[in-house]
Formats: C-alpha cells, sequence, structure tokens
C-alpha cells in the first residue's frame, strides 16, 4: 500500500473512532448524571450545612485584626432531639444557680461581683465581649475565654445572651456568712472554678480543658487519650504497690503534712512522694512530667493545694486505685464521684501516714477489689467527661444562667469582641505554645445534634 493511501486510510479509521467515541460518550455517560457527580465528589466533596467549617484565618494578620465578618453565631444549624442522657454531675447545676431562683439576678448583683472578677464576659447574639478588670495568674483567664468561644463556636446562636463575672483563682469569693438575711437577696453571681459548702461561686470547668502551656499540659482531649494509652503499658497488678504523688508540696498544710509520711529508711508508709520542680522542669523541657507516663503504681494520692486541684481528674483517669485524701472543695464533676467505688478516702484529720498505709495494704491483700475501684475511676472520667459533655454542662449552665437575669446584657463601653482570630492569630514566637494549643483545642464545625439531656434537680 502507497503511503498516500495508507495516511488516507488511518485518517478515515481515526474518523470514524472519534464518531463512536463521541456517540458513546453522549449515550453512556452524558445521560448518566452519576458518573460526573461521582468524579465531582470525588474532587471536590461537598459539606451538608451542619458540617461547615469555621477554620482560624490568620492571612491578614496585622495589629489591628478583627474579628471575621460571617461569624459562627450567624449561621443556622438544623436541630435534632438529643440522643444521650447528660452525666449525672450536670444536676448541680441546679444547685449551684439555687441562690438567684428566687429573685433572679440583677444588675445590681452582676456589678456587686466586679470587686472580685478578673474579667466580665458578654454574649450578644451568638458574639463574645470582655471587659478585663484584672490579670489572673499565668494564662488562666486566656484559656477560659477561649474555651467559652469554642462553646460558641460548637453550638453557634444557641447560647442565649448573658452577662457575667468570673474570678480566675484559686480561693472562693463569695461567702455564705457575707450573704444572709437580708443580704441574701443581693447575692453577686461570681463564676470561678470550684466551690465549697461555706461559698456561692458558681463553678465553671477550669482552663486546662483547652491546655496548660506553662506546665506543658495539652489540652484535655488529647491529654485523655494519652492517659488511656498510657493506662496499657502496665497492668494493674505488674506496677508498684504502693502509693505514688507527685506535686509542689508548698502550697498547703495537707500537703506539708502528707510530705512527712515520705520516711521509708525509718518507717514505709507504703507511699512514694516526690516534690515537682516546676521551674527545673521547664529548664528541661518537661521530660519527667508527662502525665500519661505515671501510671506505675497502683495507687495514687490526691491531696489539694491552695483550695482544689487541676490534677484531680488526671490522678483518676490513671486506673490505679485513687487515694483520695479528704477533700474540701470540689470542681464541677468531682461532686458525682462515690466513694470506694471510685476511690478510696483517706481522712486528713487522723494520721495521714497511717491511713495511706492501711488502704495500700488492703489493696495489696484484696487486688481483684482495689484494681475494680481504681478501673470504676478511671472508666467514670473516661465516659462522663469526655470534651463532648463537658461543653454541655457550660452549655446547659449558662443557658440556666442566663433564664435568671432580669435585665437586658448590653456590651459595656470598655470591652472588646473576643474571636479565635483576635487571640490566636496575635500570638508571637514567643508565645507559641499557646497558640499551639489553641489550635489543637479549636472547635473547627458545629455540632449537629443538641446537647445531651440535663438531668431534673436534686
Amino acid at each position: 500500500m502507497s503511503p498516500g493511501k495508507r495516511w488516507a486510510s488511518t485518517t478515515i479509521f481515526v474518523f470514524f473512532f472519534v464518531i463512536g467515541f463521541v456517540y458513546w460518550i453522549d449515550k453512556s455517560v452524558i445521560t448518566d448524571a452519576n458518573f460526573f457527580r461521582t468524579i465531582a465528589t470525588t474532587i471536590s466533596p461537598k459539606k451538608s450545612p451542619a458540617h461547615v467549617e469555621f477554620p482560624l484565618n490568620c492571612s491578614n494578620l496585622n495589629l489591628t485584626i478583627t474579628c471575621p465578618t460571617i461569624h459562627p453565631g450567624t449561621i443556622n444549624k438544623k436541630e435534632e432531639s438529643s440522643p444521650v442522657a447528660c452525666p449525672a454531675y450536670t444536676r448541680w447545676i441546679h444547685e449551684d444557680l439555687q441562690p438567684w431562683k428566687s429573685t433572679g439576678i440583677t444588675r445590681d448583683m452582676v456589678e456587686r461581683g466586679r470587686v472580685h472578677a478578673n474579667f466580665r464576659l458578654v454574649i450578644v447574639k451568638g458574639k463574645a465581649y470582655v471587659e478585663k478588670y484584672s490579670e489572673a495568674f499565668q494564662t488562666r483567664d486566656v484559656f477560659t475565654i477561649w474555651g467559652i468561644l469554642q462553646l460558641l463556636r460548637l453550638y453557634p446562636g444557641k447560647i442565649p445572651d448573658l452577662e457575667l463575672m468570673f474570678w480566675c483563682g484559686d480561693s472562693t469569693r463569695i461567702k455564705k456568712r457575707d450573704h444572709q438575711g437580708l443580704k441574701a437577696k443581693s447575692v453577686p453571681p461570681l463564676f470561678h472554678y470550684c466551690n465549697d459548702d461555706e461559698s456561692l461561686d458558681i463553678v465553671f470547668p477550669d482552663w486546662t480543658f483547652w491546655g496548660w502551656p506553662e506546665l506543658d499540659i495539652k489540652p484535655w482531649r488529647t491529654t485523655l487519650v494519652a492517659l488511656k494509652e498510657g493506662n496499657k503499658r502496665i497492668k494493674w497488678k505488674d506496677r508498684k504497690p504502693y502509693a505514688f504523688w507527685k506535686g509542689n508540696p508548698y502550697v498547703s498544710k495537707k500537703r506539708e503534712e502528707l510530705l512527712k509520711c515520705n520516711v521509708p529508711n525509718k518507717n514505709d508508709w507504703n507511699v512514694r512522694l516526690y516534690i515537682q520542680d516546676w521551674i527545673k522542669e521547664s529548664k528541661q523541657g518537661f521530660k519527667n512530667s508527662k502525665l500519661e507516663e505515671q501510671c506505675t503504681h497502683r495507687y495514687k494520692i490526691y491531696i489539694e493545694g491552695w483550695t482544689w486541684s487541676v490534677s484531680e481528674k488526671y490522678i483518676l483517669a490513671c486506673n490505679s486505685m485513687t487515694l483520695l485524701v479528704n477533700p474540701q472543695y470540689h470542681d464541677f464533676f468531682t461532686r458525682s464521684l462515690v466513694p470506694m467505688q471510685h476511690y478510696w478516702p483517706i481522712n486528713i484529720t487522723n494520721n495521714i501516714c497511717r491511713d495511706l498505709k492501711l488502704a495500700v495494704e488492703w489493696g495489696n491483700n484484696h487486688t481483684d477489689k482495689a484494681q475494680k475501684i481504681g478501673e470504676a475511676g478511671s472508666k467514670f472520667i473516661q465516659e462522663n467527661l469526655k470534651m463532648d459533655f463537658v461543653y454541655d454542662y457550660m452549655f446547659h449552665l449558662l443557658s440556666e444562667y442566663a433564664k435568671l437575669l432580669k435585665f437586658e446584657p448590653t456590651i459595656p463601653p470598655g470591652a472588646h469582641e473576643a474571636c479565635s482570630e483576635t487571640m490566636a492569630c496575635l500570638m508571637d514566637d514567643k508565645l507559641w505554645k499557646i497558640k499551639k494549643f489553641m489550635v489543637e483545642s479549636m472547635v473547627k464545625t458545629p455540632r449537629d445534634a443538641l446537647p445531651c439531656t440535663m438531668p431534673p434537680p436534686l
């Protein structure tokens, strides 16, 4: 065949091949919408409105950065009924707000709390505004506010307008003895991390749920996973048969009394106590203070500091039987703990060294029962103190509090709008760990369902 005829034959073949292919595409593909829909979905999957993300946008970083004009609080989300009941500790919200059930909360009551507060928080139309009054210790106020902002992102448009005062210190502030008789009608509502039988502070989750950068304690969601993995490293019966405690003993008389038990050469009280030098640890990169590496003993001791201690949740989560030294104060979740089910109680008013020794001896002679108590305490933390429930506690507390307000919340002249961008984007290189923990604990997607169902009052 001549080159000319070969070229003509090839041209005719290509022509009819193209015609046939186009016809096949027209009949088999274009008419089948699922084909291109599948390709499009693979390349660029579409998200439902309920799963729209709120990324941290620091692209326009400058010293006058403002909150996005499209704020999470403006997005409508389909409501669904809650599938689960809240943990039992949520019912204590009713108790904490009881002082204002009959009177409601007036603006004058809120203002009375200003003398105690580190900051005022105002929520209006799903946006947060903060008026700062005094410096809090380290970054307690920063991560408390950050946590509230994440709640607004989790439940956009669902938090009612409110106005409150917040205290970030250790000691309780609103004493019952100062608000008796006629003064009981003007109790200032003050949000705080702990409470006791002699005070009226409104209990709120502490800042460490979003991270404690000064001590390199990561956000709770990350830490909880690490503790769960840490529990698997050493089986309970293979752990050291002693009671372990590590911390700063110089913040309370209780801890100084505990430290007297650390004399194994003279009289072994079955305890192993270690002083935590946080300054030294900081210089060494916190190599010896990883919480998940401290689940090595069969028993762990919880003892209060100035007041309550954030360490309680880390200790309980370790699978070790917690020897809980008679606490005076409580945070929001510990009021549901049951002695001899979740922990072994130690009475501080007696001989603490002897009581610790007896508890350890009992546990070593009844290993199955001791292990069961340790695992029950850890299970309580793993199942009832997940971040989802922490946020739901916050949601219900703020919602119930807002119902009591007898005035319309307004934005104070000295307040500034707070959002994830105004907090995280302005962190410089020296504050990299703060920004790291913020990004790590940031809520990116609103929740589909409503919060858990709140239990009735006690």
